[in-house]
């Protein structure tokens, strides 16, 4: 059954608490029986990161790493902290903790502390600092650990009650790489990635991936990502086509010109995709070619662990006509213009494509656009009330702001997108026996339209592309991804707070401040709760209109981190590596 045409589910009964990423295995992040509090106060401040100054200065002032959404349990929260020394040559120079912490007497105080012995691939020479990501189910904490293993943990005092390891042995090229992920039934999934040596993340193929399930009896079932699409998805050696050289921008070079490929590599699991389980039990989740971003699907999993089905995010290879020119999914690229769903300045133009360029293609590839899955990003599939997916992916062409899709969640068919995902995980508000869907929507600026060259692609997207000019909002839509209402940032004051509590700022962002939440909070009257890049916590009410705003501690350039709402209504959230918690 279509799901165009299917009612919507029932509602399965809410979560105690925020135990998991974007609260529950659908991960809508919504919460329909709480109000959440006024942002009058932060109530704690707690610093789970001491590293972030390293962060920073390794990075040009900003903060490239993926946090744990802040875990509650009635009195209870559970967060990462981090030690050690961050260093650009690899990521195992840290090391990661599960914290405990519990309400007395109005203050925050740390119960427990874990020591984890997990670790990611790679460094930021790879990707951004991969997501460390425990859940609550069955009574304990679930906490990920070294070689593709997790921790059952005792919530009492965070004592190992069992390492639960679907392999032999403890292998350091073995990892870990998404967050947890509890069905309703309390069964845990992950997804887990093994290398072929310790050598640059990207210098030889993958050896396999797997998808882990672990039922609330610690019995294991475990699925190779590589034995399930066999046959489906491109082998490591075939052909997967990639950008053309910047020696030839403008792109395309002609209007005929075929990219050049490159062997795919191993079809395996995309970092920091939390698995989302519907109500029947269907596991949805994302993998990508090793080598190659523009090669990746959204895959459909039975509770069995066989494949149900896999859609390419890239689309159809060749259109209807049997063409190249006209396979992939988006017609959003050159020569179309922002009043009809465009993003790039005319044909010819600094920022658009070369003059003569087919219409609607992706500049880079010559051909209608499609999703990658880069390993920076940390989105992760949204099961609306329908059943259908959506999934953020990105995309290079239109000022990397990626697309939303929407799939079929029946057949994998693609209903719908929308021209912003990049690094998102959507949250779902309910209502009047419909759903409507609230991700960020920012407007990038810095970086230029499809190209990193600033004569072709120019960095300054307002002068070059007038009619789509740097902007940064809170969007809701439909379900057919129609906007409802947008709330923009219009924030140009960059503050930090001093010692003494006071505000120091400078007026340096003419055009509002990014969105910097991953996976936003809907509380039981839709009031939307993100973070944003310029360092306050906003509460957006349904129709776009602020109802209130804090500021927390730093304006500052960060990957995405995600909020959430206690039952009592405390908004949790996060910035420059401190958990706050506001409330009235």
């Amino acid at each position: 059954m279509s799901c165009a045409a299917e009612a919507l589910l029932a509602a399965p009964p809410p979560a105690a608490g925020w135990p998991q990423w974007a609260l529950n295995a659908r991960h809508t992040g919504d919460d329909n029986t709480v109000n959440g509090q006024n942002l009058n106060q932060i109530l704690a401040n707690i610093i789970y990161d001491p590293l972030v100054s390293q962060e920073q200065a390794a990075n040009g002032g900003e903060l490239l790493v993926h946090y744990q959404t802040p875990l509650v349990d009635g009195n209870d929260v559970y967060m990462e902290s981090k030690s050690g020394t961050y260093t650009v040559a690899s990521y195992s120079t840290e090391k990661w903790h599960q914290n405990k912490f519990t309400w007395i007497d109005g203050q925050l105080t740390n119960v427990w502390t874990f020591d984890s012995d997990w670790n990611p691939p790679g460094s930021i020479k790879d990707f951004w600092e991969p997501v460390y990501h425990a859940v609550l189910a069955n009574g304990f904490v679930y906490d990920p650990g070294a070689g593709g293993s997790i921790f059952k943990l005792s919530k009492t005092d965070g004592s190992v009650v069992k390492r639960i390891n679907p392999f032999t042995t403890v292998d350091p090229l073995t990892f870990t790489i998404s967050p947890l992920t509890a069905d309703d039934s309390g069964n845990i999934y992950y997804n887990v990635l093994k290398l072929a040596n310790s050598g640059p993340f990207l210098g030889t193929d993958a050896v396999d991936s797997w998808l882990v399930k672990v039922a609330p009896d610690d019995s294991i079932q475990i699925a190779s990502y590589t034995t399930l699409l066999a046959g489906k998805v491109p082998a490591p050696t075939d052909q997967c086509y990639i950008a053309f050289s910047s020696t030839q921008l403008p792109w395309p070079p002609s209007p005929d010109a075929m990219p050049p490929t490159i062997a795919c590599g191993l079809q395996r699991a995309a970092m920091n995709v939390s698995p989302a389980i519907a109500p029947n039990g269907t596991i949805y989740t994302v993998t990508r070619a090793h080598f190659v971003t523009r090669h990746g699907h959204v895959v459909a999993i039975n509770p069995d662990l066989t494949l149900k089905w896999v859609t390419p995010l890239k689309g159809p290879a060749t259109g209807p006509d049997g063409t190249f020119f006209t396979g992939g999914y988006f017609q959003d690229g050159c020569g179309v213009p922002p009043s009809a769903g465009g993003w790039l300045p005319p044909n010819g133009t600094p920022g658009g494509c070369r003059a003569g360029a087919r219409l609607a293609v992706d500049p880079e590839i010559n051909r209608f656009g499609g999703g990658r899955v880069v390993d920076d990003s940390s989105s992760t599939p949204t099961i609306a009330p329908d059943g259908s997916v959506l999934y953020g992916a990105y995309s290079r062409y239109n000022y990397a702001q990626g697309h939303l899709m929407r799939f079929d969640g029946a057949t994998g068919a693609l209903l719908a997108s929308f021209g912003f995902g990049w690094d998102s995980t959507v949250a779902i508000f309910p209502h009047d026996g419909t759903y409507s869907i609230v991700m960020k929507n920012n407007h990038y600026s810095g970086l230029g339209s499809y190209c990193n060259n600033p004569t072709f692609c120019p960095t300054d997207r307002t002068s070059s592309n007038p009619a789509s000019p740097e902007a940064f909002f809170i969007t809701q839509f439909s379900p057919g991804l129609s906007i409802e209402w947008s709330f923009q940032s219009t924030n140009t004051q960059s503050c930090s707070r001093n010692a003494d509590g006071t505000l120091s700022c400078v007026s340096d962002h003419p055009h509002g401040f990014e969105w910097c939440v991953n996976a936003p909070v809907i509380d039981k009257f839709g009031v939307v709760y993100a973070n944003s890049e310029d360092g306050n916590l906003y509460a957006i009410s349904q129709g776009g209109t602020l109802k209130q705003l804090i500021f927390q501690q730093l304006a500052l350039g960060a990957a995405y981190t995600p909020t959430s709402l206690g039952g009592d209504g405390k908004i949790y959230s996060q910035n420059a590596g401190h958990l706050f918690v506001v409330g009235k």
